[in-house]
C-alpha cells in the first residue's frame, strides 16, 4: 500500500490533471502519507461540487432569460452555495454566553428518569393474552373465530374475552395473540 502511495506522489502519468493537483495540494498542507482512496474521495467532492454549481448557475441563467451562462451566474451560484453550505464562527457575543451556561452544572434528576405510567405499560394487568392448552385446542379455537365471523360485534368480543385468561408469573406457557378474530364487514 505504501509502495501505492508513494508511487502516487511520484507523479504517475496515469494520473488524470486534477488527481496530480490534488496530491500537490496535500503535499502543501505537509500531508505525506495517505491511502489511494483519499485522492478519489476529494475528487469525487470536486467534480460534485463542481457539477452542482454549473446547474445552479445555468438556473438562473434561464431565470433571468438568458442563453448563455455568464460569470455574473456563476458568482451568484458560488456565493448562495457558499451561504448555505458553510458558516463562520460564532461571534464572540455567542461564545461567551455559551461559556456562562455550560458553566453551570447540570442538575441531576430528583427521582430517576421518568416511566411512563404503570397502566400504559406492557407488564400491567390490563393486557390478558390467550393460553394455548395444546395443539387441538388450536383447531377449536380457529373454529371459534370462524363461528364469531357471523354474529354482532359485541358477541364476538364477548367471545373473545371468554376465551383470554390472566398469565400467572413463572409459568412457561406457549402463548398466541388472537389478531385477526373480529372480523367487520
Amino acid at each position: 500500500m505504501l509502495h501505492t502511495i508513494k508511487r502516487m506522489a511520484d507523479g504517475d502519468e496515469n494520473l488524470p490533471k486534477d488527481a496530480k493537483t490534488i496530491i500537490s495540494l496535500l503535499k502543501s498542507v505537509g500531508i505525506d502519507n495517505y491511502e489511494p482512496r483519499v485522492v478519489r474521495q476529494f475528487l469525487e467532492l470536486y467534480y460534485r461540487t463542481a457539477v452542482e454549481l454549473i446547474t445552479d448557475a445555468q438556473t438562473y441563467s434561464n431565470h433571468a432569460g438568458k442563453a448563455l451562462v455568464d460569470q455574473d451566474d456563476v458568482t451568484l451560484a458560488i456565493k448562495s452555495k457558499s451561504y448555505f453550505s458553510f458558516t463562520g464562527p460564532p461571534p464572540p457575543e455567542v461564545k461567551d454566553a455559551a461559556m456562562k451556561v455550560n458553566s453551570k452544572p447540570i442538575p441531576r434528576p430528583l427521582n430517576g428518569p421518568s416511566l411512563p405510567p404503570a397502566w400504559d405499560t406492557l407488564i400491567a394487568s390490563s393486557h390478558l393474552m390467550k393460553i394455548q392448552k395444546n395443539r387441538s385446542s388450536e383447531v377449536v379455537e380457529e373454529q371459534e373465530v370462524e363461528d364469531n365471523v357471523g354474529k354482532s360485534v359485541d358477541n364476538a368480543a364477548e367471545t373473545s374475552q371468554e376465551m383470554r385468561t390472566n398469565v400467572l408469573p413463572g409459568t412457561r406457557q406457549r402463548v398466541s395473540f388472537p389478531l385477526g378474530s373480529i372480523r367487520r364487514r
